[in-house]
């Protein structure tokens, strides 16, 4: 999948990111999913997951 667009997201961008993500979550997710990206620096991975990973506290988390 390419990039769409450049440079950092407006506030409406974000906004739409959020909701969508959140409808991921809500109607697509099964158990968890783990993406890798290339960025100008390095590699990010995003993991998502119905449970929380050993050690972590809720707290830790901010709600979107």
């Amino acid at each position: 999948m390419e990039a769409i667009g450049d440079g950092p997201l407006s506030d409406g961008e974000f906004e739409l990111f959020l909701g969508l993500l959140k409808r991921f979550c809500a109607d697509e997710l099964d158990q968890w999913e783990a993406w890798r990206t290339p960025t100008p620096y390095g590699t990010v991975y995003v993991n998502i997951s119905r449970g929380l990973p050993p050690g972590d506290e809720p707290g830790m988390y901010r709600p979107i």
